[in-house]
């Protein structure tokens, strides 16, 4: 198993591919079930961002703030702002 050192020279490295930071299109339609999973689960890999180990570490710090744009638009377009916000009060965060 790698250490800390190795993960975070290595997705260094990945992030350097040429077109890394290129901007892509999706296309795809997922329900609103899966939106909501998702957002979840992209905001407590978030919480725990810099844990050691954790992968969002071994990213820039604007990682964790450019997903949570993209939740906030994917909860937009899905219509789940409100139901979102009042799940995040029985989470209590």
């Amino acid at each position: 198993m790698m250490n800390n050192t190795e993960m975070t020279k290595l997705y260094d490295t990945l992030l350097c591919i040429p077109g890394m930071n290129e901007n892509i299109k999706f296309n795809l339609q997922v329900n609103r079930k899966l939106v909501l999973l998702l957002s979840q689960i992209i905001e407590a890999g978030i919480a725990v961002q810099k844990e050691q180990g954790s992968v969002l570490s071994f990213f820039p710090d604007d990682a964790g703030q450019e997903l949570k744009e993209l939740i906030a638009d994917m909860l937009e377009k899905a219509g789940l702002n409100s139901l979102h916000e009042k799940l995040k009060g029985f989470n209590g965060r």
